[in-house]
């Protein structure tokens, strides 16, 4: 599908293209038709590339969750491209009409009200929308607030695992934590102020004591980080009202990863073919940590079982 149109609508609204650095008019071009993806600040406006701020003054048409949010950026830096909303609610109607104007060749910025879009913001059906039509999509990097809080806590970086917002329900909040606490990896979550007590408390119960930094209004006036473990942090958040945008960074668990059921069992019938029974026990003990008592129980079931298969005679 070819992109190319001579001049497509809205290409030639605005005579002049540019944005305002400190007192500085900076002119640009009209930027490749496509669909950009722009990296916006998460809180300190002045965490925008130059290469975000060319992108947005050169488009055609920027979409963004909310035009009052993304409006205030633009005002910082006088650009006067057009707005239109995406967002979860309006996504069904909105996306066909974008994909119309990518079709007329126009080049259409996509942002989030702050940091990287499709991490945790609508974005995602769009991307592949126009990849599957055979649109150029350009990603511009930038701030992301889960990097940001990664590179302050103080945790393991070499693996993390991201898993956005816990359900907002305490059943399905805790049914999640106990699938997370298998990931051997440090965790980066986002909360809202309103549940970070229960949410604290609800990790500090399904992970256990592990060390933890709460960040909170990242790179903004206010902003806060604080470091513990999720105890002291669940501890410190009970009645307290907080406001603004929260990471959580965990740790990963220190103690070893429990065997399943069935690998024990392998690892007893390989160690019952050789030793005895007590020694078979103190083998696995000594590999897998688990306790002796839990794994003789489970020896003397496995000898059991072996003991009765060897003796029975099929029917004739």
């Amino acid at each position: 599908m070819s992109n190319a149109h001579a001049s497509p609508p809205g290409r030639n609204d605005r005579a002049q293209r540019r944005y305002v650095l400190g007192s500085h008019p900076i002119n640009v071009g009209r930027i490749t038709p496509g669909l950009h993806i722009v990296a916006t600040p998460i809180g300190n406006l002045g965490d925008v590339t130059l290469r975000a701020l060319a992108t947005l003054a050169g488009a055609d048409l920027i979409a963004c969750e909310d035009t009052r949010v993304t409006r205030k950026l633009l005002g910082r830096y006088a650009i006067t491209t057009p707005l239109t909303p995406y967002h979860d609610h309006n996504a069904a109607t909105a996306r066909p009409k974008l994909l119309r104007r990518l079709a007329e060749g126009a080049a259409i910025a996509l942002v989030s009200d702050a940091g990287t879009p499709l991490v945790s913001d609508p974005g995602f059906k769009l991307v592949r929308a126009a990849q599957e039509a055979g649109y150029t999509v350009t990603a511009l990097p930038g701030a992301s607030a889960a990097l940001a809080a990664l590179s302050v806590a103080g945790l393991p970086t070499d693996q993390f695992f991201f898993a956005g917002f816990l359900p907002p329900k305490q059943a399905a909040r805790r049914a999640r934590i106990a699938e997370l606490a298998r990931i051997p990896a440090t965790l980066v979550l986002f909360e809202t102020a309103p549940r970070i007590a229960a949410t604290l408390a609800d990790l500090a119960s399904g992970l256990g004591d592990r060390e933890a930094a709460l960040c909170r209004e990242l790179t903004k006036i206010h902003e806060e980080i604080r470091r513990g473990n999720l105890m002291a942090l669940a501890q410190d958040y009970v009645g307290s009202e907080v406001r603004g945008e929260i990471v959580l960074i965990i740790a990963p668990s220190t103690a070893p990863e429990r065997p399943s059921v069935g690998d024990t069992d392998a690892l007893l019938r390989q160690a019952l073919t050789r030793v005895s029974l007590k020694d078979a026990v103190g083998e696995v003990a000594d590999a897998t940590g688990l306790p002796r008592r839990e794994l003789y129980q489970r020896a003397l079931a496995l000898a059991k079982d072996e003991s009765q298969g060897a003796n029975h005679v099929a029917p004739r």
